[in-house]
């Protein structure tokens, strides 16, 4: 995995009560480039060791000499955007990854639909800074609790005009998504349900699979203590009801590539055998979950798991 990379927070500002913005500069040298839908891994040292959580980018692509990233206060979460919160100021050194890209828009797309909810309108600001220098065809349908979770929606108005449609429900998809031009493309960023619902309605109205693109942000959540027996070592590990398994193995010196840490991207896939097993993932099919587990989001759900490792 790249090494991560150590940054400074130069500003940091509330975008409403439950939203915190903050702009990372280089502690040392340059930052990477990145295009727009990237996020990296901010690495947080908390009591129980350290989370990476992943957040987009929602800086200009064109400007790399800073990052920003947009960060929702999660109350039930395992701690991380309450250190963000509560812990960080301006001046604070914060560990990154470099960025990773799994929701980048389709460079040839005749019109991008994007669609947003509360805090999934963090990847979009990245998109429409790049659209708008690209002279792209685009429009914004973005749900949100007024006063709540409407992150930059006072920017978004001046700077979109009538390409910005604001729902506070969830919106009647047949005018979003219903005779639209050939070559269409539509990107949605919410929670689950939100994303299910596109995916399914676009399918009944003959959408290509290939044009309908979704970003979840639904990373590792509690659940029941459990062992971990690696096989290949004969090591025992316990995961805690706060912690991913990745994060187990990874406290344990255990290097495991991913970049999501969501259950989406597959790169952390490991074959388990033995313990049963609660799948979180949305990448595995059902055949491969009798066998790979994603360790970022998947759980066991008896006493004790057994992975090839």
């Amino acid at each position: 995995m790249s090494a991560a990379l150590n940054v400074q927070v130069s500003a940091a500002r509330m975008l409403t009560p439950v939203v915190r913005e903050f702009t990372l500069t280089p502690a040392t040298g340059s930052l990477p480039g990145f295009s727009p839908g990237s996020h990296v891994q901010v690495h947080l040292p908390l009591a129980e060791g350290t989370v990476r959580n992943a957040y987009s980018l929602t800086s200009d692509p064109a400007q790399p000499q800073h990052y920003r990233i947009a960060v929702r206060l999660q109350d039930a979460s395992r701690g991380g955007s309450q250190y963000l919160h509560r812990q960080v100021q301006v001046g604070d050194t914060l560990q990154i990854s470099p960025p990773a890209n799994l929701f980048a828009p389709h460079g040839t797309a005749r019109l991008h639909i994007l669609i947003a909810a509360g805090i999934g309108i963090t990847p979009f600001m990245a998109y429409i800074a790049a659209m708008e220098q690209q002279q792209a065809d685009f429009e914004l349908h973005y749900l949100f609790r007024r006063g709540l979770s409407d992150a930059y929606l006072d920017e978004l108005q001046q700077r979109l005009g009538p390409r910005l449609h604001t729902y506070d429900r969830r919106p009647d998809l047949n005018p979003i998504l219903g005779n639209r031009p050939l070559g269409s493309h539509v990107y949605t960023c919410g929670p689950q349900p939100l994303l299910e619902a596109v995916e399914q309605h676009a399918a009944r109205i003959g959408w290509p699979s290939r044009r309908v693109h979704s970003e979840a942000f639904k990373g590792a959540q509690p659940g029941q203590p459990f062992d971990l027996h690696l096989l290949r070592s004969g090591r025992r590990l316990r995961v805690e009801a706060e912690q991913s398994l990745l994060e187990a193995l990874e406290h344990a010196g255990l290097q495991v590539p991913n970049l999501c840490r969501g259950g989406v991207c597959g790169q952390c896939i490991t074959r388990h055998q033995g313990g049963a097993i609660e799948h979180r993932d949305s990448f595995l099919s059902p055949a491969e979950q009798a066998d790979f587990l994603m360790p970022c989001v998947s759980r066991g759900s008896g006493p004790c798991v057994s992975l090839d490792l």
